[in-house]
């Protein structure tokens, strides 16, 4: 039987750190408990249902991956090209074989073109294999931000608010400057001139 493969990304819209993409290699009637639009969910629920999916990986039940490009190329290549890059990565570590694979992408997502594919509109509302690709993907972004970036950037708050543009977020920056970490290129479309490498 040919695996559902389902895809989303998260941190396409913060000023800093990568974005990453979830892929979760499945059955076709896969789904677990509780499971939804990432975005609806608390912390602790995304927390809890990676957890299970993790002990699914360890029953080999189902495979996953998170795959993520930093704000440096995200800069140099775009964040479109950031977003399909990492697709292509993860499909090729994950799913080699297309003939093996149905992909299903939120939105406008594409995989490559030697793959079936089919890209649903609010698919990470509507379809269990894509809602916990993008639950793995911020589950792991979020980890990533709070934890190593936050430990390395102390003056920007990113435990708080993990790269995204928020309030505090945008006085660090005008205060300290961007780090290493910031996409430059979305703080000139955002800040402007008020911003300097």
């Amino acid at each position: 039987m040919r695996s559902i493969v389902g895809i989303d990304e998260v941190g396409r819209g913060p000023l800093a750190g990568p974005v990453s993409v979830g892929i979760v290699v499945c059955k076709r009637h896969f789904s677990i408990e509780g499971i939804t639009d990432s975005k609806l969910m608390g912390e602790a629920d995304r927390e809890s249902v990676y957890a299970i999916a993790q002990s699914m990986v360890e029953a080999g039940t189902i495979t996953f991956g998170v795959y993520s490009t930093s704000a440096q190329d995200i800069d140099k290549d775009g964040i479109e090209r950031a977003i399909s890059g990492a697709i292509s990565r993860g499909l090729a570590s994950l799913m080699p074989d297309p003939k093996d694979a149905d992909v299903v992408l939120d939105g406008r997502l594409r995989a490559p073109s030697t793959y079936r594919q089919q890209s649903i509109i609010h698919g990470d509302l509507l379809v269990p294999a894509i809602s916990l690709a993008a639950i793995v993907a911020k589950v792991t972004r979020d980890r990533h931000m709070a934890g190593d970036v936050a430990s390395e950037y102390p003056a920007y708050g990113f435990a708080a608010h993990k790269g995204y543009g928020t309030k505090d977020h945008i006085a660090a920056i005008k205060q300290h400057g961007p780090s290493p970490i910031h996409r430059m290129s979305f703080l000139s479309n955002i800040m402007g001139a008020t911003i300097h490498a």
